[in-house]
């Protein structure tokens, strides 16, 4: 009996060396679409001394997700603290981390889940000489029935949201910082058996799960585990974005996409740069007239017509603005050569010069006249 006694001994250690292992480790289920939004919820009176506040989260089965509730649990010894579970990205999906307890808070995925829990560690409370007490600035508690309460403003400076996950397309980019890392290695004790309780009788109710509720759970907290038809029991009173199972994350290492994802959004608008080229040529003659000029130009049917030669001195010079004849006579030297060439036909063109010959010719002609 005694050697079998020895034998337990070690084994019971190890269980329970296990059994923290794995409250820190996640849970063998991906999901491919994300889970909904953080329901908005009042927090229910603290029910007596020595409860902790446990925030409500989404969680999955029967390929549906439905709410847990939030709720106070009796801590299962005294100085332990409550670490919430969360939902990341892995890569390929949506992966659940359970919560546990333990001397410290841990990472739970800077997830805002409010009332003590804004991200990152604990400010609802804190454990002295083996007794709870409660901060009232976020905790609705009631000081007649709970004497060990203090006061102590906490300003939140994460940006507020209900997104419920981390990672992925759209998800908290929190990671843990060294002192979560080391909790993560310190001795975790699982959710206990009212808490797991609580979250089986959850997925029993087909009101709670997201495909019913579209993401605002008709209970969204409870006072105690398991109390669904209590008094207390507070409803949610509003959803965020309403909740679309249908969007599926794309595949493979995202959560380093999103950099990429926002320096390819200025990418993107780079192949509509180049239409854009190609429409103004019609509306912007400044690029496309030293394409179009050289072609019309050589022919030089234009100048023969009547208001050509009136266009082209004053009208296209006047009209064109500067960086045309600046384009021309970097690109198209030649054709400003053929301009002056036309220009010497007309001016023998204009007929007033022969009319005035004509008249020198006239009065000789009548002084010879005259000698006869």
């Amino acid at each position: 009996m005694r050697i079998i006694s020895s034998i337990r001994s070690p084994l019971f250690a190890l269980v329970l060396l296990v059994m923290s292992a794995a409250a820190s480790a996640q849970i063998g289920i991906s999901v491919s679409f994300a889970p909904p939004e953080l329901p908005v919820y009042e927090q229910p009176l603290c029910p007596g001394d020595g409860y902790l506040w446990t925030p409500g989260y989404w969680a999955y089965a029967d390929d549906d997700y439905y709410w847990v509730p939030g709720t106070w649990v009796m801590a299962p010894e005294p100085g332990l603290l409550w670490t919430p579970a969360y939902w990341g990205w892995g890569g390929n999906g949506f992966v659940f981390y359970d919560g546990y307890w333990g001397q410290q808070v841990g990472f739970y995925g800077g997830i805002s889940y409010g009332y003590g829990y804004f991200g990152e560690g604990y400010q609802g409370g804190r454990w002295q000489g083996g007794q709870f007490y409660y901060n009232r600035s976020v905790n609705n508690v009631n000081i007649t029935n709970i004497h060990n309460v203090y006061n102590t403003t906490v300003i939140n400076n994460t940006t507020v949201n209900r997104v419920s996950y981390n990672g992925g397309n759209g998800g908290i980019s929190a990671r843990p910082t060294a002192q979560e890392e080391a909790v993560a290695h310190e001795r975790h004790i699982p959710p206990v058996a009212v808490q797991t309780q609580h979250a089986q009788a959850a997925r029993a109710k087909p009101e709670l799960r997201a495909s019913v509720n579209h993401g605002a759970p008709p209970v969204a907290a409870t006072p105690k585990p398991g109390a669904f038809n209590d008094r207390a029991v507070v409803p949610a009173k509003q959803a965020g974005t309403p909740y679309n199972r249908t969007a599926v994350q794309p595949p493979a290492n995202t959560p380093a996409a999103h950099p990429a994802n926002s320096a390819a959004r200025p990418e993107q608008p780079a192949p509509n740069n180049r239409p854009e080229p190609n429409p103004p040529p019609s509306g912007r003659p400044s690029q496309p007239e030293p394409n179009r000029a050289e072609p019309n130009r050589p022919p030089t049917a234009q100048p023969n017509s009547q208001p050509e030669p009136n266009r082209n001195e004053p009208a296209p010079r006047a009209q064109t603005p500067p960086p045309n004849e600046r384009s021309q006579a970097q690109h198209t030297p030649a054709p400003a050569e053929t301009r002056p060439e036309p220009q010497q036909q007309q001016h023998p063109q204009p007929a007033a010069k022969p009319e005035e010959k004509k008249q020198q010719n006239e009065p000789p002609k009548q002084e010879e006249k005259r000698p006869q």
